[in-house]
C-alpha cells in the first residue's frame, strides 16, 4: 500500500530518506554569491544590518532566522523591520526604505519579498542603504537596482527547486554565508554550522505555513526541522506556540506547523503587528516566549471571530450557493465590502474559493490610502498572478500595485476600477473553464483493506511524508456501515463505522459536516488514517474529507 501511495507521487527511490545531505547544493541558487560577497562585507565593515520581512509567517519565520544567524555569525549590528500592513503594505515601499533609514546608513536584506520593489529599493539607494533581495515571489518586468537579488524566481534562473518560499531562500543565503566566513576565518565552521541547522524548524513552519509545493528539497526542509521539534531542539518561541495550541512537539507532524502554529502566528500580521510574532520566534527566554505565544493565541483567537463574521457576510453577498454555479458562469468571485477588515481578505478569499470551487478575489478599503486592498486565492491550474495581470492591463495604465504567484495573489486597486477590474477577471477566467469544470473531481488512494485500519498503519502513512501542498497527505475511500453518529462542537460529526471486509469498529470524525446528518446507513467516505491519542488511548481514526454518498 505504501509503494502505491508514494508511486503515484511520482517518488524515486533516491527520495524515500529526506536528509540534509541530499539538498540542492546552496551555490547553485541564482544570484546567492552575489548576496554573500555583499554580506561579507558588511561583516567587515561593521555595518548597520537591517532585515526586512513581511508580515506572513514565511517573512515572520524568514526574518527570525536571518536576525538569529547574523547575530551568531558576529554581526554586531543587527535588526529588523516588518511593514505596517495598514500603514504601509506589503514589501519594501519607499515608506518603509525612509523607516529603515532613519538609523542611518547601512544594509538592507529583504526576505520574502523585495524582488518586485523598484521603488523602494530606489528610495533606500537615495537615503545611503544598498538593498540586498532573497525572495521567492515572481518579479515584475523591470528588476530592482539592488546590490544583490537572489532567489528561484530571478530570470533566466534553472534552480533545480522553483517552489523554495522566502525562508528557505534565506536558509540557503546563510548557509553559503557561513561556509564562506568560516573560509575566511571569520567565523568558526563549527558554529556557523549549528547556527544554520538550529534555525531548521524555523524553515519548516516557514515553508509549511505558506503552502508551497513540497518537492523532494522542501520536504527534506520540512523534515529536518520536525526532527528538531520532535527531539525537543526548537526555539523556545515555537515550543511555547505549540503549547499555547495545545500540541506536543514530541508528536509533531507539518499539519500541526500548517494548521495550529501557522494561524495564530500569521494573526499577528492579520490584526496588530506582526513585530510580536518576530519577538516571540527569538525569545530565548521560555518564560518570555510563552508571555508572547499567549498574546498571539489570543490575536488568533479575535481572528477567527472577525473571519467568521466576515465570511458570513460575503456568502450573504454570493447569495443561494446552491446557484452559485450558474450565477458565476465558470468566472471568477470578486468581492468588496466597506467594513471588511484588510487583514483578513486573504483568508476570506481562501474560503470563498473553498465554497465556489472557482478563483476568488476579497478587496477591503484601505484606511491609509482609501483604495481597495484586495487578496486573491485561486485552484489548480489557474495562475492567479498571470490572470490579474492580463486584467489589469485592460483596465488601467499599468500604475496598479499587484504580486504574488500561481495559488495567490495581491493588489492595491482604485475603487473606480473595480466593476471593469471584475468583468476583465472573469473574462480571464473563462479561459480555464475546463481546468475548473475538472477540479470538481475528488482524487484519492483507492479502498483500505479491513486490515489496515490500525494505527500501526497510520504510523507508516504519517512517516512517509511530510505530506503537503503538492505532495498530498494519502486519502483513501471505503463504503461504511455507520453504526453510531453525533454532532460535537456545534458543527462536527462523531461517527463510528464498520468497515465492509470485517474487523473492530472505527472512529471518525467528519469536521464542519453536521448538516451533513443524518448520514445513509452504508455511507461512502473519503478520508484521513491517524493515530486518535486523545487521553492516552492509541487507535486508528478516521478524519472524513467527503462524503460521497
Amino acid at each position: 500500500m505504501l509503494r502505491r501511495v508514494l508511486a503515484a507521487r511520482h517518488v524515486t527511490p533516491a527520495e524515500l530518506e529526506p536528509s540534509l545531505p541530499r539538498l540542492i547544493p546552496v551555490g547553485t541558487l541564482p544570484g546567492i554569491d552575489a548576496a554573500v560577497e555583499r554580506l561579507m562585507r558588511a561583516r567587515a565593515d561593521g555595518e548597520r544590518v537591517v532585515i526586512v520581512g513581511d508580515f506572513d509567517a514565511d517573512g515572520a519565520t524568514a526574518t527570525a532566522l536571518m536576525v538569529r544567524c547574523l547575530r551568531a555569525f558576529g554581526y554586531g549590528r543587527v535588526g529588523f523591520l516588518v511593514p505596517d500592513r495598514l500603514r504601509f503594505g506589503y514589501g519594501l515601499s519607499p515608506g518603509v526604505a525612509e523607516v529603515a533609514a532613519v538609523g542611518g546608513p547601512g544594509l538592507l536584506v529583504t526576505v520574502d519579498n523585495g524582488i518586485a520593489s523598484v521603488e523602494g529599493v530606489a528610495r533606500a539607494a537615495a537615503l545611503g542603504l544598498d538593498v540586498v533581495v532573497t525572495d521567492h515571489h515572481l518579479p515584475g518586468t523591470t528588476l530592482p537596482a539592488a546590490a544583490a537579488i537572489t532567489g528561484p524566481t530571478v530570470p533566466g534562473t534553472t534552480f533545480a527547486s522553483p517552489s523554495l518560499c522566502g525562508v528557505g531562500v534565506a536558509f540557503y543565503v546563510l548557509a553559503a554565508l557561513g561556509r564562506a566566513l568560516a573560509a575566511a576565518g571569520l567565523c568558526s565552521a563549527e558554529v556557523a554550522r549549528r547556527a544554520v541547522t538550529a534555525g531548521l524548524d524555523l524553515v519548516a513552519l516557514g515553508t509549511v505555513a505558506d503552502v508551497v509545493a513540497l518537492d523532494f528539497n522542501n520536504r527534506i526542509l520540512v523534515a529536518e526541522g520536525l526532527r528538531r521539534i520532535r527531539s525537543g531542539r526548537c526555539s523556545p518561541g515555537i515550543a511555547a506556540l505549540f503549547a499555547v495550541a495545545g500540541r506536543d512537539t514530541a508528536a509533531a507532524t507539518a499539519a500541526d506547523l500548517g494548521f495550529a502554529i501557522a494561524p495564530r502566528l500569521n494573526a499577528a500580521g492579520r490584526l496588530a503587528d506582526m513585530t510580536v510574532g518576530v519577538q516571540c520566534l527569538l525569545a530565548d527566554d521560555p518564560a518570555r516566549a510563552r508571555t508572547l505565544a499567549a498574546q498571539l493565541h489570543a490575536l488568533n483567537a479575535e481572528r477567527r471571530e472577525l473571519q467568521a463574521r466576515t465570511e458570513a457576510e460575503a456568502l450573504a453577498l454570493l447569495g443561494d450557493l446552491a446557484e452559485l454555479p450558474r450565477a458565476l458562469d465558470n468566472a471568477a468571485v470578486t468581492l468588496f465590502d466597506e467594513s471588511w477588515h484588510p487583514g483578513i481578505v486573504g483568508l476570506v478569499a481562501g474560503r470563498l474559493r473553498e465554497r465556489s470551487g472557482r478563483p476568488a478575489v476579497a478587496f477591503a478599503r484601505d484606511p491609509g490610502s482609501g483604495m481597495l486592498r484586495g487578496s486573491a486565492r485561486s485552484v489548480p491550474g489557474v495562475h492567479i498572478r498571470d490572470c490579474i495581470a492580463a486584467a489589469l492591463r485592460e483596465v488601467s495604465d499599468g500604475a496598479v500595485r499587484f504580486g504574488g504567484h500561481a495559488m495567490a495573489a495581491g493588489l492595491t486597486l482604485p475603487e473606480a476600477l473595480l466593476p471593469g477590474f471584475r468583468a476583465a477577471l472573469s473574462a480571464e477566467v473563462h479561459r480555464y473553464d475546463e481546468v475548473i469544470a475538472a477540479g470538481d473531481a475528488v482524487w484519492t488512494d483507492g479502498p483500505l483493506d479491513a486490515a489496515d485500519l490500525t494505527p500501526e498503519f497510520a504510523e507508516v502513512l504519517a512517516a512517509a511524508g511530510p505530506w503537503g501542498s503538492a505532495f498530498p497527505e494519502p486519502l483513501f475511500d471505503n463504503t461504511f456501515e455507520v453504526l453510531r453518529e453525533g454532532v460535537v462542537g456545534g458543527s462536527h460529526l462523531r461517527l463510528t463505522v464498520r468497515h465492509p471486509g470485517g474487523g473492530d469498529p472505527v472512529g471518525a470524525i467528519a469536521f464542519g459536516m453536521a448538516a451533513r446528518s443524518p448520514l445513509p446507513r452504508e455511507a461512502r467516505l473519503v478520508y484521513r488514517l491517524e493515530v486518535d491519542r486523545w487521553r492516552q488511548r492509541r487507535a486508528a481514526q478516521l478524519v472524513v474529507e467527503a462524503v460521497l454518498a
